[in-house]
């Protein structure tokens, strides 16, 4: 799978936002926060809303699975507030919420969700694991990963279903000039880099052969910058 460069710190990637926000259409085709998206930042926007809610859903799982790792319930509730940050935005671009009536582990099909139902159902079948436990904080940590990817380029899911969109620059974080998504989508990355954070420490609390983490999607570097290595 390509690994994409993400090593720019927040304050570059909004600084670059707004600068194509500052072109107008030249910069990216998107309204700049006006009342409507175009078809790459709609369908981007409805897709972070159901990864925040895989994300969520795994945390959920894994943390009744093992009581004793607040880690996972503690991301549980700030994966609330970043799902309740993509409603916002749903909402406020007139969208319709195409997850609103699906549970746990659900994930309605017109909004990719043979996709996210695939990764639901592997990155919660940790019992199969030599160490359960270890895999589920790896699990943990390959989303967060995974996450900061899809927030700040267009996910390869997406680039190989719309046939509009031809690459990772075709929406995400990069592509739009709507300021209010690019506000949104900071804070989630912010909140991405936290958790990250967080499931490395009690990895490798618990696992101190695992240190250093080995990053499973983004590249080693971009990762230790998150660590601050």
């Amino acid at each position: 799978m390509k690994k994409s460069p993400i090593a720019l710190p927040l304050i570059a990637l909004l600084s670059l936002s707004l600068v194509a926000f500052a072109q107008g259409p030249g910069g990216g085709p998107g309204t700049g926060g006006g009342p409507s998206l175009d078809a790459a930042e709609e369908v981007h926007l409805l897709f972070m809303r159901a990864e925040e809610k895989l994300a969520h859903d795994v945390y959920l799982a894994l943390g009744t699975e093992f009581p004793d790792y607040a880690v996972f319930s503690n991301i549980v509730d700030s994966e609330t507030k970043h799902i309740e940050t993509m409603l916002n935005m749903i909402v406020q671009f007139g969208l319709t919420d195409p997850n609103i009536l699906d549970g746990p582990g659900e994930f309605n099909a017109d909004n990719f969700g043979a996709y996210f139902t695939e990764k639901y159902t592997a990155l919660t079948a940790v019992d199969a694991a030599e160490s359960p436990l270890l895999q589920a904080l790896l699990n943990g940590a390959l989303i967060e990963e995974l996450d900061m990817h899809d927030i700040i380029y267009c996910p390869e899911v997406i680039v190989d279903a719309v046939g509009d969109i031809t690459d990772q620059y075709g929406c995400g974080m990069e592509y739009t000039d709507a300021k209010a998504l690019i506000r949104s989508y900071g804070n989630l990355l912010d909140g991405s880099e936290n958790h990250l954070r967080a499931f490395v420490r009690a990895l490798e609390t618990a696992f101190p052969e695992e240190y250093p983490y080995t990053a499973q999607y983004l590249s080693q570097d971009e990762v230790d910058e998150i660590l601050g290595r």
